[in-house]
């Protein structure tokens, strides 16, 4: 018997979270944050529906927050297993968890200042970077198309396409007299992206579990990314204004310094400063710079030519407060990239309070922004924005390039399921929202897939 218990992105797109079970091993799939309402996250990232300590195994898909967050929690509530990761992830999670233990801590330092405004005990943080060491213990690197065995399973990592280190994971389980074999996504990548090679394909597996996010969208194409970017910042310059950038630290900011790279050397826009203000930002840089083995074809060919596909002249890494404030001086047009990525913490709330007020500058949404962040409600393009507990006007223009995303768009996803058509008996829609989700089942039905289901949060199913 094998039972697959959905505990999180089940009808939404965060918190990613699956419990694998058989006879004698559980395992979990992903362990991210759920984000959302501040009201809403701790309690809900904060307990677990089943018990860390009896969970033998942990699979990591990639380093997204939504994918990891909550793994020193589940650590400190007893998890004691393998934690098994590609190379890359395994590099990269150190610097995401450190980040993620300091935003907790910042948060909660801001949420007990209003509980003692109303007389409340205060609350401690799900974890503090003193939780990040155990976790890395546990940490199981493996290279990409390579099995490795867990208690008479055996599971193996292939290219996702997503970020750097991503991994679909197709697991080999041995039930009773039959084989059965399971293929969970993680974020699925779209081809043809910069910097990373092209999701592999799965056509060997006999349950999915994927993603669902653009389930009901088509991404404008790839190939116009640059010069659509090139537009926003002319556009800006022009103006006099700063274009400001709420971006995720790991692959997103790398994606769009290559392409403000190749867009300079192209002379397609002006030399004008270029910030990074992102420590986490500039950590992941550096170690993309360690995994060229993730690299696709044309970046390898760059680096036979150029040492640093991610470095031009005019870009600046800040590191500091001191250096970050500084940029909010500066009277003249800059870009600034700045975390997170959807703008509910992190040095991107200083430069907004500053600048989205001036008509003259632009804040570019490059990224999906979940439903009540701040991202969102600045994509939406609400008149008045809360940042800080202040409410602030905003004037600035507003631009969204869907292009940037990661993540596979409908037809993506629905080219990618149907390579493995003839194998798949059953296929479950997570990590996406209602609307997103049930398009996309509508379509692979009508594509012949006929066992497609969108599991609510706790649903379980034998397989």
């Amino acid at each position: 018997m094998i039972k697959i218990t959905f505990t999180g992105a089940a009808g939404n797109v965060t918190g990613s979270r699956h419990l694998i079970e058989t006879d004698n091993h559980k395992i979990l799939l992903d362990c991210g944050l759920f984000q959302g309402r501040r009201k809403d996250t701790y309690e809900r990232n904060l307990s677990f529906p089943f018990d860390p300590a009896s969970v033998n195994s942990l699979i990591l898909s990639h380093a997204h927050i939504d994918h990891i967050g909550n793994v020193p929690n589940l650590v400190k509530k007893g998890f004691k297993g393998d934690i098994h990761c590609t190379l890359a992830t395994a590099d990269l999670l150190n610097i995401m968890l450190m980040d993620s233990a300091n935003i907790q801590e910042s948060d909660i330092r801001f949420v007990n200042k209003i509980r003692a405004k109303h007389h409340e005990l205060p609350v401690e943080p799900l974890y503090t970077k003193q939780d990040i060491p155990p976790v890395v213990q546990l940490l199981q690197g493996h290279s990409y198309n390579r099995y490795f065995n867990m208690n008479g399973s055996r599971a193996v990592f292939k290219e996702a396409g997503h970020i750097m280190g991503s991994a679909t994971t197709t697991i080999e389980f041995k039930d009773n007299n039959r084989i059965l074999k399971l293929c969970y996504t993680g974020d699925l990548g779209r081809p043809n992206l910069p910097i990373i090679r092209d999701p592999a394909p799965v056509t060997d597996s006999d349950i999915l579990i994927i993603e669902s996010t653009y389930g009901n969208r088509l991404h404008r194409d790839i190939q116009q990314v640059a010069e659509r970017l090139a537009a926003v910042i002319n556009e800006t310059v022009s103006r006099g204004g700063k274009l400001i950038i709420p971006t995720f630290a790991l692959e997103r900011t790398q994606e769009i310094l290559y392409t403000l790279h190749l867009l300079r050397n192209q002379h397609k826009i002006p030399d004008i400063p270029v910030y990074v203000d992102s420590p986490l930002a500039t950590n992941a840089t550096e170690i993309f710079r360690l995994h060229p083995e993730c690299f696709d074809d044309e970046v390898n060919q760059m680096l036979q030519t150029e040492n640093d596909p991610f470095g031009f002249s005019h870009l600046h890494f800040t590191r500091s407060v001191e250096e970050s404030k500084m940029l909010n001086a500066i009277d003249q047009p800059i870009i600034i990239l700045a975390g997170s990525g959807m703008a509910e913490s992190g040095r991107i709330l200083h430069h907004l309070i500053n600048n989205i007020g001036n008509p003259l500058n632009t804040v570019l949404i490059v990224g999906w922004q979940s439903e009540n962040t701040l991202g969102r409600k600045i994509q939406d393009k609400y008149p008045q924005v809360p940042i800080f507990g202040e409410i602030y006007n905003l004037k600035s223009q507003v631009e969204v390039m869907g292009e940037f995303s990661a993540h596979a768009d409908r037809d993506d996803l629905i080219n990618w399921i149907m390579q493995g058509k003839e194998k798949w008996q059953k296929v479950f829609l997570v990590h996406g929202e209602p609307e997103s989700s049930s398009s996309l089942a509508e379509a692979l039905r009508k594509n012949g897939i006929k066992e497609v289901v969108i599991p609510k949060l706790g649903d379980s199913f034998e397989v």
